[in-house]
């Protein structure tokens, strides 16, 4: 395809707008996301929130960012370094204008950088004027003022007025990349339908800021970034927590089972709540608890009475639900525990992401006090992992811990709509009642009830999930040690022994239920790159891009962490090295040196960010050329 003069292809981009957490950068960044996908080109996006609620307008800890990646072939990060970065304030160019590229653009509002301003973002001298950032290309637009000039006419106020710069912001980018309006523009008029000021304001500057692109000469061209060849099929722009809801929803209908949802609000979990709630025409039950021990609860009540009981939380709230899922764990029911994952320890980085809670979701509970656990790998893969939760769940009748974490589920990207015609029910059995026969013997006529057997198991040592109400079925449930069989309290050494492995074995079989763990790339080689949860964008694209070297490497991401799959140990023993990647401190590494016996290495990374590609490319080639 030939470009018109002054447009140059990119296969892609990167993009990100920062700001003030009052500027709208959150919104700007969705709708640019939005006209991209309807555009074609595949997405990938990381919002990045300011971890106080109010931190003080214009300083470093209220920048709020919203980074896309956009393409004509797949991607499968928000890309490392970035090419535009459009900053709102000082604080904001400051926070971010070293993840730009050498000679990328850094386009500013300069009517911000007054004396004040400059004051909150620590600046010295100002960074538009000291040569600071010669290496960019930067671009000065007075942005606030050209808003108040397209609005001269308006009727809101200059507060109101002011708030509608990002959307000048939105029109100038969508002009340098050739993005069309229209579709910002009708999403314009559904949310300010009813306030037409508002609406009318939004979109005057968002033309204004278009044809500002056009006339103000400062760019030596704009952008074309064609449509990307994605396999055939509906598509929709979906974000991890979105996509999580849906699964549970999804679960619900392929079990026959109406959703319980018990959840206390916390940051990066609370959306999975809010989308549910919108949901009880499709037998969705969502209950905001008064805390977290009481949203579990409630839960395993929903799930004792025979629906799909699930909880959510982040790591804070898991430390809280802890002995709730030991009652789980003892009842062996079925329960899904999302935990949506933040930096920590305690209140943390609550709006960062991290993968350091795979220690507290595999041991994080008193006694022996095993949970199945299994991580999502990228916002769509969340749907899939959530029904996959649910149905270890309901078949295995066990608690399963459902990992997320902060990237994956605030992030978007394009997400093939399933058939739902072809997945897979999830098949679901009750023990039908049982009806009294004989008598006594006390010459009442009284019967005596079927002693029914609560905790008799099948050959995966599953209990029958026995709904309460059903004749017959009358059994002991609580958190003391059960007799094997009958479900009665026993205290006996030997039977806690028993009953201590037979939970564990039953957790241990459901790996003969489960995938054989897979790797992209030679089956045998110099290197083997483990990863899981939220990882697998950057380490798929850093081990094809050393692949492409001509070097022995290979990407093994591993979905079910406990158990693992069957033929892992295998799978680890094939490579020469073994390098596990995660954002914490090496806890999936400790768990795979105790239990395979392997010497692996660890690449790290605990700031509240996802890894760049180039981290691990290094990683990947310094281990390799050693």
């Amino acid at each position: 395809m030939t470009m018109p003069q002054g447009v140059q292809e990119r296969t892609t981009v990167t993009i990100r707008f920062a700001g003030d957490s009052g500027d709208g950068m959150q919104l700007t960044g969705t709708q640019f996301t939005r006209t991209s996908a309807i555009f074609g080109n595949d997405i990938s996006t990381f919002p990045d929130f300011p971890a106080e609620i109010r931190a003080p307008a214009g300083t470093l800890a209220g920048v709020s960012g919203f980074q896309v990646h956009f393409g004509s072939e797949e991607l499968h990060t928000p890309g490392d370094e970035v090419d535009t970065l459009v900053a709102f304030n000082p604080a904001a160019l400051k926070t971010n204008v070293d993840d730009v590229r050498d000679g990328g653009m850094v386009i500013v509002n300069e009517d911000s950088f007054g004396t004040t301003d400059l004051k909150k973002a620590h600046y010295d001298a100002n960074p538009l004027e000291d040569g600071s950032l010669d290496k960019f290309r930067l671009i000065k637009v007075p942005a606030t003022k050209l808003t108040q000039e397209a609005l001269k006419d308006s009727p809101l106020g200059n507060r109101d007025k002011d708030r509608c710069k990002n959307f000048f912001a939105l029109g100038l980018i969508s002009w340098l990349y050739g993005r069309p309006l229209h579709a910002v523009e009708e999403w314009i008029d559904q949310k300010f339908g009813k306030n037409p000021d508002v609406a009318n304001a939004n979109r005057t500057v968002l033309h204004a800021g278009h044809a500002y692109g056009e006339t103000c000469e400062f760019f030596e061209h704009t952008y074309h970034v064609s449509k990307a060849k994605l396999p055939p099929g509906r598509y929709r722009r979906i974000s991890g927590n979105e996509a999580t809801a849906i699964g549970f929803i999804v679960a619900g209908k392929l079990a026959g089972k109406d959703v319980f949802y018990g959840s206390y609000p916390i940051t990066p979990a609370s959306d999975v709540l809010h989308v549910l709630s919108r949901y009880k025409h499709f037998d969705v039950k969502t209950f905001q608890a008064e805390d977290e021990i009481a949203a579990v609860c409630s839960s395993i009540g929903a799930s004792f009475a025979g629906d799909l009981g699930i909880t959510g939380t982040s790591g804070p709230g898991l430390a809280l639900k802890g002995e709730a899922l030991g009652l789980a764990v003892m009842t062996e029911l079925p329960l899904v525990v999302l935990n949506v994952q933040r930096g920590g320890p305690s209140t943390g980085l609550p709006t960062k992401t991290e993968q350091a809670d795979l220690f507290q979701a595999m041991y994080g509970r008193n006694g022996e006090c095993p949970m199945v656990v299994i991580a999502a790998n990228s916002p769509a893969d969340c749907f899939d992992t959530a029904v996959e939760a649910c149905r270890i769940a309901m078949q295995h009748m066990v608690p399963v811990n459902l990992l997320t974490d902060g990237y994956i589920a605030n992030g978007q990207e394009p997400w093939a709509i399933p058939d739902a015609d072809k997945m897979a029910p999830i098949v679901v059995k009750h023990p039908g009642p049982v009806k009294a026969s004989g008598g006594n013997g006390n010459g009442n006529g009284d019967v005596d009830p079927p002693l029914f057997k609560a905790y008799l198991r099948d050959d995966r040592l599953v209990r029958p999930w026995a709904l309460p109400g059903t004749e017959g079925l009358q059994h002991r449930i609580g958190g003391l040690e059960k007799a094997d069989v009958t479900g009665n309290v026993n205290y006996e050494p030997e039977n806690h022994e028993h009953m201590i492995a037979t939970r564990q074995k039953k957790v241990d079989l459901i790996a003969q239920h489960i995938p054989e763990q897979t790797v992209m790339g030679p089956d045998e080689g110099d290197l083997l790159v483990v990863g899981w949860g939220g990882t697998a964008g950057a380490l798929r694209t850093a081990v094809e891009r050393v692949q492409k070297q001509g070097k022995s490497v290979a990407h093994c991401h591993i979905r079910y962490l406990n158990p693992f799959p069957r033929n892992l140990g295998d799978v680890l023993k094939r490579y020469k090295k073994v390098l596990v990647a995660e954002l914490n401190c090496g806890q999936l590494r400790f768990i795979l040196r105790g239990k395979f016996l392997i010497d692996a290495y660890g690449v790290n990374k605990v700031q509240g960010k996802p890894f760049l590609v180039s981290e691990l490319e290094n990683k990947i080639n310094e281990l390799l050329s050693n």
